[in-house]
């Protein structure tokens, strides 16, 4: 992996996935910003404090931002333990109009990369309703989307998971196409981070146990970092509209 001389600017930094790729993208060579509501334990090359759950915040981020910068991670994120709303303004709202807001400032050749769940790999179950979220273009239509078509308090983390994935897909093509910017998800299984146990309250232990014996344990941090990292790279310059499971094998074994 090779990011001598990239910056990247990457969300959720003070813990976690986002404190891995920032290990990680800077030891190959990259400059990175962090953005978090929380100050960063971990050496940055800048960083933005911000709440990534409102557009005027994240406008207000965006403007201390570089003017240009070569990927985006999307990291930051709450459990399905929080307010509906909350989680759909952080894991979906903000995200996307954090990402609209930053693509002129990412030159071609650049990426996107969204953390999404393997929570998410239903989507296709929901096809018709998330993609009339995806056309409810801005953050005020999005939310206003949603007042009109609640989201149980029970399944909105793997709702707007899913969500995400297929904004990302119906999306990505697009950009590729006029931006020359690339946009991919990374889903990982359950990992050992501050919210797995947020995760694994979400779920409830019959779930939990029923999903026990497909894995032989939850994940790492760095075991999902280097995936985010490398599609950053421009040796993944030929990848647009994945996601990608880097979950232990997990998704595998429904099919």
């Amino acid at each position: 992996m090779q990011l001598q001389g990239k910056t990247i600017v990457v969300t959720g930094v003070s813990s976690g996935i986002g404190a891995e790729v920032v290990r990680i993208a800077r030891f190959a060579g990259a400059r990175v910003i962090g953005m978090d509501r929380n100050d960063p334990s971990l050496t940055l090359d800048g960083f933005v404090k911000a709440d990534l759950g409102s557009a005027a915040a994240i406008d207000a981020a965006v403007a201390q931002l570089p003017e240009r910068f070569d990927a985006l991670c999307n990291i930051a994120g709450v459990p399905g333990t929080a307010p509906v709303k909350l989680v759909a303004d952080i894991n979906y709202l903000g995200l996307r109009h954090l990402t609209e807001q930053a693509l002129p400032r990412i030159p071609r050749g650049g990426s996107i990369v969204n953390v999404a769940s393997i929570l998410g790999a239903e989507w296709a179950q929901r096809l018709a309703p998330h993609k009339a979220l995806a056309a409810a273009q801005g953050f005020e239509a999005g939310a206003h989307w949603l007042r009109d078509h609640p989201v149980p308090q029970e399944t909105c983390y793997q709702y707007f998971k899913e969500a995400l994935i297929v904004w990302s897909a119906t999306q990505s093509q697009t950009w590729f196409l006029e931006h020359g910017v690339r946009m991919n998800c990374v889903a990982p299984g359950p990992v050992f981070t501050p919210i797995l146990g947020d995760f694994v309250s979400m779920l409830g232990q019959e779930r939990v146990q029923a999903d026990a014996h497909r894995m032989l344990r939850p994940g790492f941090a760095d075991e999902i970092a280097p995936v985010i990292a490398w599609l950053c790279s421009d040796q993944a310059r030929w990848i647009s509209g994945a996601n990608i499971p880097v979950d232990g094998g997990l998704a595998s074994t429904y099919i």
